[in-house]
């Protein structure tokens, strides 16, 4: 049994010299293989400090017993591990009920965003060279610089009007507001599509709609899943639309929640973290997985 030596650095140079690569392109490409940019690599560790390091003491908060927390050495671990933290947050927020709330208004947000961004990215992309395509997408990108804040009032007195100050009605205003940017990455993407995979469905006797369900759509899944993160994180995380629209206390989304019976929590340390760590935890699952 005969072993091959290993090839110096010297026979892979004449390799790339003799399959038409020069030796100074060959040298470029192994030196570029060889560097290593240890400012980035210094700067995304240090990023990543400054989220883990928060992470840990929630956790650590979280498991921790009343008297555990309040001694005032948060990177202390858990000595015993404790769930009462956990326990009395569930009751203290009627947790299940606004999870519930929040899941609800989220995963319409969703699908609701993605389907009509999808919709109208594809009208928009396919039809450009029309007048009224093109300036409905040019509206559409300016509503991105209309924060809500500036139009909370008028929407607070219009969803009232119409029945609307209820999950449903944040849960609209939420796609609303996140149409233009979804509509941006979409388009953005709609246009690497070559038009000629149409056109063969247009010949095998497809109609429109069959054309964006069956072809188009499925095409459009990584665009859907970045978009789709987007709409989850702000409607999961939001706190002043729910708050402001939202009339009935009892159906309050989780950071709305928490925000009322922050008092309650008092010193409680653990029971705070704890909170904190449950209306989390969907987002970061949900960010992981997607």
């Amino acid at each position: 049994m005969t072993v091959q030596p290993a090839l110096a650095v010297e026979d892979i140079d004449a390799e790339r010299t003799l399959a038409g690569d020069s030796p100074r392109k060959a040298n470029r490409g192994r030196s570029a293989m060889e560097r290593v940019s240890w400012s980035n690599t210094i700067v995304l560790a240090l990023c990543t400090i400054t989220v883990l390091i928060p992470l840990y003491v929630t956790l650590s908060m979280a498991f921790k017993t009343q008297s555990q927390a309040v001694d005032g050495n948060a990177f202390s671990l858990p000595n015993p591990f404790s769930v009462e933290g956990f326990v009395t947050a569930w009751n203290l927020t009627n947790f299940p009920l606004a999870f519930t709330v929040s899941v609800l208004i989220t995963a319409g947000t969703v699908v609701g965003t993605i389907v009509l961004a999808a919709w109208a990215s594809f009208a928009i992309s396919r039809n450009w060279d029309r007048k009224l395509f093109r300036y409905s997408f040019y509206y559409l990108l300016a509503a991105m610089f209309l924060p809500f804040p500036v139009v909370a009032l008028p929407q607070i007195q219009l969803t009232g009007l119409l029945g609307l100050d209820n999950p449903a009605g944040v849960a609209l205003l939420h796609i609303m507001f996140q149409l233009s940017f979804s509509i941006l990455l979409f388009t953005a993407f709609l246009r690497s599509i070559p038009a000629e995979l149409e056109e063969s469905a247009r010949i095998d006797g497809a109609s429109t709609w069959q054309t964006f369900w069956r072809l188009i759509f499925p095409l459009l899944a990584p665009m859907s899943a970045t978009v789709g993160i987007f709409a989850f994180l702000a409607s999961w995380n939001d706190f002043m639309m729910p708050s402001l629209i939202i009339s009935d206390p009892g159906l309050q989304t989780l950071p709305v929640v928490q925000s009322i019976f922050q008092t309650q929590f008092s010193n409680n340390y653990n029971v705070s973290f704890a909170s904190y760590l449950m209306a989390m935890a969907p987002a970061i699952v949900v960010y992981l997985f997607t």
